[in-house]
Order: structure tokens, then sequence, then C-alpha cells
């Protein structure tokens, strides 16, 4: 098997940037890690991994987690995005 030419390498680094670009729909993907843990990515630039036990106690705390939020928004504290 031949090397591939600086042309086909150029052309593929091309194809997989407009691939990690595409990326950024704002859909959410999840991942199980070597280790046990559950990835989360697409909510930012790294991803938020927490195991299971930890992802159920802050599955739990939603509504408080709501509560705080619209809390501190109404106090303006939170850093929004501008739209």
């Amino acid at each position: 098997m031949s090397e591939p030419s600086y042309e086909e390498l150029k052309a593929r680094v091309a194809e997989l940037e407009k691939q990690g670009t595409g990326r950024r729909t704002g859909t959410l993907e999840f991942r199980v890690g070597e280790k046990g843990g559950v990835s989360v990515y697409g909510l930012g630039r790294f991803p938020v991994t927490l195991y299971y036990e930890q992802w159920n106690r802050l599955l739990e705390a939603a509504p408080q987690l709501r509560k705080f939020l619209e809390d501190n928004k109404a106090e303006g504290k939170l850093k929004l995005k501008e739209k």
C-alpha cells in the first residue's frame, strides 16, 4: 500500500474539518467510557462526565436546579447568551 500524496492528505483534512464543524448542531451525544463514566458531548468545548450514581442524583435534583437557575436569572447573576 503506497503513501497518500500531499493533495490527498490535504483533501482528507478538509473533509474531516467539514465534519467537525457540522457536529456543532446543538445535538447532544452520549458515550460510555472505559472506566464506566457517561460523557455528554455538545454542551460546550469539553464533555461532561459523571458516573451512573452521579447522573441519577443530578436528575433527581432537576426541579431544584431549575428553580435555582430561574432565581439567579431574575437577579441578573447568570451569564446569558445574547440572541
